[in-house]
């Protein structure tokens, strides 16, 4: 069943109808970001008095060795001793309420990311499919919104990061202007050759996620296309190539976790060079009295503290450059457009002529029309212009479709092809998904009776509170079918569209359907897409559309007289 939502925000708007910015993705971040503010702002905020705190701690030591217990003085000591201990307190607290923080920047952003690729995805409608794979959608949805998410959760400890190690750096050069210059100049020595291992590493991870989700598109088309595979004995031929696909990701990863590795590498070898030359320089200092020893202690403690700010600045580079690459996925995704403009403002009759212009086809209201192809393709295609799935000049009530606003349309015209999705939970929600028949589960019974349906409730363990498996996959071609038609009557539209709705049913069953379905949509419009007899015996009007043009109408037994009709009809068979 082709559903499109019957309105919401414009393209890629969140729930309170804000547009993100989709013009780059260091712009869709800010944007990400501006929407997380609160969390993000205290993030960043506790993230520097933490580490600021934490920064401090070397300095308070050292006074103490130095009053302390080099100068011998008791209450120094524990003056220093208990500036110690507080700036403890403050750097516990603060990491305790920045993870929480972070935490929720993080779920906010994957979140709301996750909201915006939803609402789009029902934007987009039969649009999506055509644009992008069902393996990509799936790669966004899973790997970049987590991306995105650990981004905005690294902010907090990379923000804290950059100041405490701009504060140590003037503690350090104030202190001792040596030391002090060693660690200005080191630390943009390490930060630049950290970035030229970051540069190949975005490009890599590029060419990963791209090929991740080429591998993850094969799996899908294997997955659901298995039993068509083994008919036609394929089944080796998309393994072997899956199996290919496979084996580039994985040389594509191999080369990815060079890069990483040595960055991994980086982060510990660069900082702790820098320790050794800072302790190294410090030692010569004492040694010529430049230095207390408390200051030695002190700028130790420094040079320990900086190793794990470095790594984590290197680390949000890292994620900062996953999240760029996450973004530009996501706003590809967020800036595509429905093939149909949503433009109309008349106002839909109450109730009309459906009319295709192209074939001439006119579908009176209330009345049941069988429509026979000659061109099965065709078929597919009328039924996409009855339901404005394309733009046509096809018209409803002397309206064209295109004047009239799409979501109306949705409402009130329901296209249901063969081979609609059944979709993974409980029965009950797949053929109510719009809760119909909460207040009266009657309704709900008939459409299944109609549908020759009940049968497979019954069946079905838990019965309508019984979860099914995804696409259905534990009923037969023609049981889903029925379970389609009934979700069909159910929504009980204005007009409805059937294409082929008993194809895959057996015979007996097809005339329980056939009897029961005039009675369902008793003065509704009921258009049908077949060359069923026994559909056909019972319809209205039957019309036969050849060569792109309606060439007969009237009942089935009066265009049995017809051999362009009855040839499609009949198949070589016995008229009905």
């Amino acid at each position: 069943m082709r559903y499109v939502p019957a309105g919401g925000a414009g393209p890629g708007a969140d729930a309170a109808g804000e547009q993100p910015d989709c013009r780059s993705p260091q712009r869709f971040l800010r944007w990400l970001a501006g929407r997380l503010r609160v969390s993000v702002a205290w993030g960043v905020l506790l993230g520097v008095v933490g580490l600021l705190a934490e920064a401090l701690v070397p300095a308070a030591i050292g006074r103490a060795i130095d009053s302390g217990m080099v100068g011998r003085d008791e209450h120094a000591l524990l003056r220093w001793g208990g500036a110690v201990l507080l700036l403890g307190l403050v750097v516990n607290t603060a990491a305790i309420l920045r993870d929480r923080c972070s935490l929720m920047g993080q779920l906010g952003a994957t979140y709301l990311t996750a909201e915006l690729i939803t609402r789009q995805s029902g934007r987009l409608g039969a649009t999506l499919p055509k644009r992008v794979s069902a393996g990509e959608v799936v790669s966004v949805g899973s790997g970049d919104i987590a991306a995105l998410g650990r981004l905005m959760e690294v902010a907090a400890r990379a923000s804290g990061a950059a100041v405490s190690a701009v504060a140590v750096a003037v503690i350090m050069l104030s202190t001792a202007p040596e030391l002090g210059a060693v660690v200005l100049v080191g630390v943009p020595l390490m930060a630049w050759a950290v970035a030229r291992l970051i540069r190949p590493l975005h490009r890599r991870q590029e060419q990963l996620r791209a090929g991740q989700g080429e591998l993850t598109e094969l799996a899908v088309d294997i997955a659901g296309g298995l039993r068509v595979l083994r008919g036609i004995g394929g089944e080796r031929i998309f393994a072997d190539r899956y199996r290919a696909t496979s084996q580039r990701v994985r040389g594509s990863g191999v080369r990815l976790a060079r890069v990483e590795a040595l960055l991994d590498g980086a982060k510990v070898l660069l900082p702790g060079t820098l320790v050794a030359v800072v302790v190294w320089l410090g030692a010569r200092e004492v040694l010529d009295g430049r230095l207390s020893i408390g200051q030695l202690v002190a700028f130790y403690g420094y040079a320990v503290f900086l190793a794990p700010q470095l790594r984590r600045l290197t680390e949000a580079a890292d994620k900062l450059t996953r999240g760029r690459v996450a973004a530009a996925r996501v706003i590809r995704l967020l800036t595509l457009e429905p093939e149909l403009a949503d433009a109309g403002r008349a106002v839909m009759p109450a109730c009309g002529v459906l009319h295709d212009p192209g074939t001439g086809l006119r579908v009176q209201p209330g009345r049941w029309t069988a429509v026979v192809c000659a061109d099965p393709d065709e078929a597919a295609g009328l039924a996409d212009r009855l339901g404005r799935y394309t733009d046509s000049a096809a018209g409803y009530g002397g309206v064209p479709l295109t004047e009239l606003p799409l979501a109306e349309v949705r409402e009130r015209i329901l296209v249901a092809p063969g081979d609609a999705r059944l979709f993974s939970g409980p029965l009950r929600r797949e053929l109510d998904p719009a809760d119909r028949a909460v207040a009266e589960e009657r309704l709900l019974l008939d459409a299944l009776a109609a549908a020759s349906a009940r049968d497979i409730v019954a069946a079905l363990p838990g019965g309508l509170d019984g979860r099914i498996a995804e696409s259905g996959r534990e009923f037969s071609g023609g049981q889903q079918q029925r379970l389609r038609l009934a979700r069909a009557l159910l929504v009980d539209p204005e007009v409805l569209v059937l294409i082929e709705p008993t194809s895959a049913v057996d015979a007996h069953t097809e005339a329980r359907i056939t009897q029961q379905l005039g009675a369902a949509r008793a003065g509704r419009t009921t258009v049908t897409f077949t060359t069923s007899p026994i559909l056909l015996s019972q319809a209205d009007q039957v019309v036969l559309v050849a060569g792109g043009k309606v060439v007969a109408e009237g009942t089935h037994r009066e265009l049995l007289a017809d051999p362009e009709y009855r040839s499609v009809v009949t198949r070589g068979g016995d008229p009905a």
